[in-house]
């Protein structure tokens, strides 16, 4: 009890104790390696079982389709759900119990199918997956915003789970060699369907660890949200409705969405480009011949991000302020972006490891600060509403990326089709890989300068957050008193 107390006690003054870190970032493992692992499987489709890209892309879009209702309606009801578990915890306890089971049905594919079978059963587990991943993910990143009121702690909070989640994109891109090592299965298509057993069973069991350890908030329920639950169906929808547009107009939001989209997702159309640039431009189109490249240039640059990026942006977030890191940490990744240009070279393939350090500030940083900063703009909403809409700004937010994915995935596509990459031979002919390298730097990296021009008039800084939080909690402590 009188531990509870403690924890309790440091939780009231904005400390989240370091246990509740760990279980929170935990389930940020299982969040980054579903679709880690997913992005290094997909490469099969093409290069094992011979899909064209443009069904390769739409498997990529359609789910997004049916996100676009599911990922706000969750934040919704869970914004409104009463139970002994809270709000968040029996959504993220049955979100990964069905984002794991979908994830190992979907690949148990077969080279012996046809095309259109193996697209259809496989769109069809995708957006169960995604589904799934809906139900787990929204109320998983909810709780993240929940469980500190002080502006930095919010900071190291996305700092620790981040650190932690980024692990699942130095042990993904091994799949690779396990799915394409003939000592490990015959083909790509049998390593995938045992392999995929194995991660969605372990994915699985990481997203159950916040559903059952995380058990502190800081996130006082107003006695307003506990009354909607008690609204007819016309008026549920209605408030529902009015949530979303008043989110949507939110500026800050605003901004840090816009500048989401455009990062991630520039560098989503291209992240598959790697595996092709180090296998048909470095390697002749020979993924024997590749070998661990692949592997050690996904590994190397999630390495940098946990040693290197995440540290430096966490205490610069909190010296300097969080849009300043941001501005920064993104011009440090054009750099890097540029120099790929020349380092990525058949002769010398160690020199592909040279930008990883200023490349991995790009993503490295963004959701680290982004997810800091959205906790501060729920502060803001509730100031002005009254109501704590922090599963609808997850939902939305998560949703903006996972869409814009979507059309990155569907770009992606559109993008080897168009510069004429041919998936039925090795040799690719070097105008198409010269415009393929081309793509992978211009195209990140003009989102990346939008980004940063987006964001240059950001204004929900400490000072201002740190009035909007004692207004809050006055507000609070009359309505206790009252």
């Amino acid at each position: 009890m009188a531990q509870n107390n403690t924890q309790n006690a440091s939780l009231k003054q904005g400390q989240i104790p370091f246990n509740q870190k760990v279980a929170f970032g935990i389930g940020m493992l299982a969040n980054q390696m579903f679709p880690a692992a997913l992005g290094i499987f997909m490469v099969i489709l093409i290069q094992g079982l011979g899909m064209s890209p443009i069904l390769w892309a739409l498997i990529f879009f359609i789910p997004k389709l049916i996100d676009a209702i599911t990922d706000p309606l969750m934040g919704y009801i869970s914004d409104h759900t009463v139970s002994r578990w809270g709000k968040r915890r029996p959504y993220v306890f049955v979100g990964a119990i069905i984002s794991g089971l979908s994830f190992m049905m979907m690949w148990q594919l077969s080279a012996e199918n046809s095309e259109m079978y193996t697209f259809y059963y496989f769109l069809s587990w995708c957006c169960v997956f995604w589904i799934g991943m809906t139900i787990f993910s929204v109320p998983y990143v909810a709780m993240g915003y929940e469980m500190s009121s002080d502006f930095h702690e919010r900071t190291r909070l996305m700092a620790v789970a981040q650190w932690i989640g980024q692990w699942a994109w130095v042990i993904a891109p091994w799949f690779w060699i396990i799915l394409y090592d003939p000592n490990w299965f015959e083909s790509s298509t049998d390593g995938a369907r045992t392999l995929s057993l194995w991660v969605g069973g372990l994915c699985m069991t990481l997203a159950l660890v916040p559903a059952i350890f995380c058990t502190f908030t800081n996130t006082a329920e107003t006695d307003q949200q506990q009354t909607i639950a008690d609204k007819d169906l016309k008026e549920t929808m209605l408030d529902f409705g009015r949530g979303i547009l008043i989110t949507l107009r939110n500026k800050p939001f605003q901004k840090i969405c816009i500048a989401t989209f455009l990062i991630f997702n520039a560098f989503q159309t291209v992240a598959a480009f790697s595996w092709f640039i180090v296998v048909y431009y470095m390697n002749d189109g020979d993924p024997g011949q590749a070998g661990v490249w692949p592997t050690l240039f996904g590994s190397v640059g999630a390495l940098c991000t946990c040693f290197l990026v995440i540290p430096i942006v966490n205490h610069c977030a909190q010296k300097y302020g969080k849009k300043i890191t941001f501005l920064y940490s993104q011009a440090v990744s054009l750099v890097g972006y540029v120099l790929f240009w020349w380092c990525f070279s058949p002769e010398n393939p160690w020199l592909m490891f040279i930008p990883l350090p200023l490349f991995a500030f790009g993503i490295g940083g963004l959701f680290t600060i982004m997810m800091s900063m959205t906790a501060d703009i729920c502060d803001l909403d509730e100031l002005e509403t009254s109501q704590r809409r922090a599963g609808t700004f997850g939902a939305i937010y998560w949703w903006m990326v996972k869409f814009g994915a979507a059309i990155a995935g569907g770009a992606s596509g559109l993008i080897l089709s168009t510069i004429g990459f041919d998936q039925s031979v090795a040799v690719q002919s070097a105008e198409t890989l010269e415009l393929l390298r081309l793509s992978y730097i211009a195209i990140p990296g003009i989102g990346t300068l939008i980004a940063i021009l987006v964001m240059r008039n950001y204004d929900l800084d400490e000072q201002r957050a740190n009035e909007i939080r004692a207004q809050l909690e006055a507000r609070h402590s009359d309505q206790t008193t009252s």
